[in-house]
C-alpha cells in the first residue's frame, strides 16, 4: 500500500524487464497482486469491491493512483478500517526530514476522521476513518476527486467511503506537488502485511467493479481493461480474472492461478454507471501532525 508497490506496478506496466525473485519473502507473506486499469486521466475515479475472503493484517486498495491509495483494512485486532494517503514529492523515507513547504498539506477531514503522517516507503499524509466496520460480502464504495491548484503547482484530492445504505463518508482532501495532475495510473491490489508466515497460508479474495473514470469533459468512462500483475514475492499461489463484469483477485493459501496469467490483461463489458457525487469540500489549510 505503499510507494514499493507503485513503483513495481508502474515497473510492470511499462513492460520492464520484471524484477528478479526475492527470497526473504517465501514462505513469509501472501504475495502482493495488482490490477493496472487502462483508464483515463480524469477529475473523478469510482471503483466498488466486495471482498470474499479477508484475513488479519490485510490491505485491499480500490483507488490507487499516481500521487496516493485508497481502500480498506483489517488489522490483526479484527478491526476493519479505511485508509487514504498521498504521498510527499520527496524522496526518502523519514517524514521529519522533508522540506515544510514540499510536504502533503490537510486541506479538509471529514467528522471521522484521523489524519498523521507516514514516512518508511516514501512519506506523506494519511488518514483513517477507524471504525468502518466494513463486511467480507458487502459492497463498498469509493470516490477519488482531483482538482488543480496552479498557481501552488499542487493539486488537491479528496477521498470518500461508502458502505451499503450509507452516506458517502469524508476522508480527507490533501494537496500535494504535482503540477496540477489529476487521476491518472489507476491500480487496485491486495497487500498481506503480516508477514509471520502464517498469514502466507490464509487465502484473501476480493472482486473489484463499477471501475470508472469522469473526464474533464463531464463523461464517466467505464474501465474495461486490466492487467496482473505481481510483486516479487516467489509465491505462486495467486490468481486474478474476470465474473460477472468484474475483476477479482486472490492471493495466498490453496489459491492457484487457473485463469489470467501474471502480466497478461483482461477485458470485461462494463458500462457507466451513475454515481451521485458528494460535494467537493472548500480547501483550508488545517494543523497537521
Amino acid at each position: 500500500m505503499k510507494r514499493f508497490w507503485m513503483v513495481v506496478c508502474l515497473l510492470l506496466t511499462q513492460h520492464v524487464a520484471p524484477v528478479g525473485a526475492d527470497e526473504s519473502l517465501a514462505g513469509k507473506a501472501c504475495r502482493s497482486v495488482h490490477l493496472q486499469y487502462q483508464a483515463q486521466e480524469g477529475e473523478w475515479f469510482h471503483n466498488s469491491i466486495v471482498v470474499e475472503k479477508s484475513a488479519p493484517g490485510t490491505y485491499f486498495c480500490t483507488g490507487g493512483f499516481s500521487q496516493g491509495y485508497l481502500g480498506i483494512q483489517q488489522l490483526d485486532s479484527g478491526k476493519h478500517l479505511a485508509i487514504f494517503s498521498v504521498w510527499d514529492p520527496s524522496s526518502g523515507d523519514d517524514p521529519k526530514k522533508v522540506d515544510p513547504e514540499k510536504r502533503v498539506r490537510l486541506l479538509a477531514k471529514g467528522p471521522d476522521t484521523r489524519i498523521g503522517r507516514f514516512g518508511g516507503e516514501g512519506t506523506g499524509g494519511q488518514s483513517f476513518i477507524d471504525n468502518l466496520n466494513w463486511k467480507p460480502g458487502q459492497e463498498v464504495r469509493f470516490l477519488l476527486h482531483a482538482k488543480a491548484m496552479t498557481a501552488e503547482k499542487r493539486t488537491a484530492y479528496t477521498a470518500w467511503v461508502r458502505l451499503p445504505d450509507g452516506p458517502w463518508q469524508l476522508m480527507a482532501t490533501f494537496s500535494t506537488l504535482s503540477d496540477g495532475r489529476l487521476l491518472k495510473g489507476t491500480y487496485a491490489f491486495i497487500e498481506d502485511f503480516k508477514r509471520n508466515g502464517a498469514s502466507a497460508k490464509i487465502e484473501r479474495r476480493s472482486y473489484f467493479k463499477n471501475a470508472q473514470t469522469r473526464n474533464t469533459s463531464g463523461e464517466w468512462v467505464p474501465v474495461t481493461k486490466a492487467r496482473f500483475t505481481a510483486d516479487s514475492n516467489p509465491s505462486l499461489s495467486i490468481d486474478s480474472g474476470t465474473k460477472d463484469n468484474a475483476f477479482f483477485l486472490a492471493t495466498g493459501g490453496p489459491v492457484t492461478n487457473t485463469h489470467v496469467k501474471l502480466r497478461e490483461t483482461m477485458n470485461i463489458e462494463a458500462k457507466a454507471v451513475p454515481v451521485e457525487l458528494p460535494e467537493v469540500p472548500e480547501p483550508k489549510p488545517q494543523k497537521q501532525g
